[in-house]
């Protein structure tokens, strides 16, 4: 493809209204997520294992006796029990135990999450790299590495101060089980009016700073490596802008947002989901899980947050570009 059509195809972006940018890029996010909702479930559950030990009663012989064993439930120390292990496994025992529709706890929320997020962070992004491209006065015939990072930002941070109570009832559903003896929530308006009558305001924007970081960084590895990767094929291999370009791009962009995004997602999923007050804040959080479980704990979930950031931007992205060709373009008729 010409350097003179790619930048044709810019322009009927830049032109499109705000509103229809919104829209677009909501549309294809929800879809996204209602494919790929749950592998999300699959990684909060193996993020969240390991932060309360399961106390196992043990066996202990009896007074007196020695070819006897009876219960003794006193004094027991806590050891970790293991429920779920890896992607496939912790899908399996979820539908199991739990049913196939708790893969879909949270989903309302998930969809308002996308609405409210995705519609910023992505709709946003064109509007925000043009204003900032005025500023820094970037060749246009470049890459604009710094122009598209810091709309990537921008928008990524944005999105999350508006976003984050519906990410914090998404991670609350995700994370509750059956046999849980944490707070279980009836519907998202619920839990929307439970945690603000008991946890305040703060308890909706619980976990704001790690969530702004984490999808400050995941939109840059996301929106900015997509962006980056599809010009590069598109002007060095000269590959067609269609369905084959798309995924290339987005399989990149989801491996990126995986490697830099899972060590202050894990934070962010345990944090939002702690009972109030077991932790300080998400910075104790975070310290207090390297100390007890290692740096591993970082990536837990890895496999599983993997394979749903790269389906999720596979989907989103190929979605998002054949909402373009029809919505942008009718949008200028």
């Amino acid at each position: 493809m010409s350097f003179q059509r790619r930048t044709s195809e810019k322009a009927v972006e830049l032109t499109a209204s705000v509103p229809v940018k919104l829209l677009t890029a909501g549309t294809a996010a929800c879809f996204a997520d209602f494919i790929t909702f749950p592998l999300d479930t699959a990684k909060v559950r193996l993020q969240i294992q390991g932060e309360q030990p399961v106390r196992t009663v043990a066996m202990t012989p009896a007074v007196n006796t020695t070819a006897s064993f009876k219960l003794n439930p006193t004094n027991v120390p806590a050891t970790q029990h293991v429920q779920y292990r890896g992607l496939v496994g912790t899908i399996t025992t979820i539908t199991r135990q739990e049913g196939f529709r708790t893969l879909y706890n949270g989903l309302s929320a998930g969809l308002q999450r996308q609405l409210c997020f995705c519609s910023i962070r992505l709709g946003l992004y064109d509007t925000v790299k043009t204003f900032y491209g005025s500023i820094l006065k970037e060749n246009e015939a470049g890459l604009q590495i710094g122009t598209r990072i810091l709309a990537g930002l921008t928008t990524g941070g944005a999105a999350v101060m508006i976003a984050q109570p519906t990410d914090v009832v998404k991670v609350r559903f995700q994370a509750a089980t059956r046999s849980s003896t944490g707070r279980r929530y009836t519907s998202t308006l619920e839990a929307y009016r439970t945690i603000g009558r008991e946890e305040g305001v703060r308890g909706l924007w619980k976990g704001a700073m790690p969530n702004v970081g984490r999808n400050a960084i995941v939109n840059v590895a996301e929106i900015v490596c997509y962006d980056v990767v599809k010009d590069c094929l598109l002007l060095y291999t000269h590959m067609p802008n269609d369905i084959r370009l798309h995924f290339s791009a987005a399989v990149v962009a989801g491996l990126a947002a995986t490697i830099v995004a899972s060590p202050v997602d894990v934070v962010k999923t345990r944090y939002m989901n702690s009972p109030r007050g077991q932790y300080r804040g998400a910075i104790d959080c975070a310290i207090r899980m390297g100390a007890k479980e290692g740096m591993n704990a970082f990536y837990k979930g890895f496999v599983p947050s993997f394979a749903r950031l790269v389906s999720w931007n596979v989907v989103m992205w190929i979605s998002y570009e054949q909402l373009k060709l029809v919505i942008f373009n009718r949008s200028q008729t």
